[in-house]
């Protein structure tokens, strides 16, 4: 447990320096990067992928993967926007119920699928991630929601709060607490751990796998559905062609970045954020910088491919234990 927490602990102070070095540069490069204007913008871009890759990362930790998360977000947006839409009398927490409710039925059907048939998380994921965007379009008529359905209430959760903090982002970072608290202190949280350092042993060690996946992957999608309310809050319109399209790869990209193993069964809610932030921040500085957009995904892709090379090799022993299986 003291190598795991050193491990933990490493990586976390590594993100951590990457994160400052990143600023650093950037705002040689461009003095403008280091304001306090850019600081809110930062924050502002934070909250959507944290509390999506807060259910991503439980989700890499049991060994799995979750596709379909951006298509989750989506749905979930959308289904709250049209009751926001439909029915403007009713109070703001009912939309909220709606979008979380939602997403956790949507990812309850993958955990089951996964679960009942073994079949791989990836390959159910990338069939879900296209099943529930068909459904968006259909729940949704292919119509948008469009700023004057969003209520005013949920649009000042995105600028202000009693404490000059937007809501969004103090409800995402108590998203993170709540993992946090959920992963280290019950018993649950530890048995994810378990499932994903080793999933052969954990039945033996009197773990219920299946229901535990199960839930693993439903507060994924709740977590999915709570990132569509506040997509709706920044943004002030859900359209169903592009909300959520390609949202999950800049999960993924976080929480790898903030060392979460793609093998499961390591990573942590502090690497995670750190990860975030430093995804945020580069979300920021690319267009400051003068980089297309369009190089963002490429970027990200990048990020994923050589997170699962040093993963590897972390696990393999370090470099000269990886050059001596490809020599074997």
């Amino acid at each position: 447990m003291n190598a795991i927490a050193h491990l933990f602990r490493a990586r976390e102070a590594g993100i951590l320096v990457m994160l400052v070095l990143f600023v650093a540069v950037v705002s040689l490069i461009q003095p403008r990067f280091f304001s306090v204007e850019t600081l809110r913008i930062v924050l502002l871009a934070v909250p959507l992928i944290l509390v999506a890759a807060m259910g991503q990362m439980m989700v890499l930790v049991a060994r799995h993967v979750d596709l379909s998360i951006g298509s989750i977000l989506g749905f979930s947006a959308i289904a709250a926007g049209m009751i926001f839409r439909d029915r403007p009398e009713l109070p703001l927490f009912v939309g909220f119920a709606v979008g979380v409710l939602s997403g956790a039925a949507l990812g309850f059907v993958n955990g089951l699928v996964v679960t009942v048939f073994r079949l791989p998380s990836i390959i159910v994921t990338l069939g879900t991630l296209s099943l529930y965007r068909g459904l968006l379009f259909i729940l949704s008529g292919s119509k948008q929601i469009d700023p004057n359905d969003i209520p005013e209430p949920l649009i000042r959760m995105a600028q202000t709060s009693p404490i000059d903090i937007p809501w969004i982002v103090i409800i995402a970072f108590g998203v993170a607490f709540a993992t946090w608290l959920f992963l280290t202190y019950s018993q649950i949280g530890r048995q994810i751990y378990a499932i994903g350092s080793n999933p052969v042993a954990a039945p033996l060690r009197g773990i219920r796998v299946m229901p535990v996946t199960i839930l693993v992957f439903t507060l994924s999608g709740a977590l999915a559905g709570l990132a569509g309310l506040i997509y709706a809050a920044r943004f002030g319109y859900v359209n169903p062609g592009i909300t959520g399209v390609g949202f999950e790869f800049t999960v993924i990209a976080a929480v790898v970045i903030g060392g979460v193993s793609i093998n499961g069964g390591v990573g942590s809610v502090l690497g995670t954020v750190l990860g975030v932030l430093l995804l945020g921040s580069a979300q920021v500085a690319l267009p400051i910088l003068g980089v297309s957009g369009f190089w963002q995904n490429a970027i990200y892709g990048g990020i994923i491919l050589i997170a699962l090379v040093i993963d590897r090799t972390v696990r393999q022993g370090g470099l000269r234990g990886l050059l001596a299986r490809g020599g074997a």
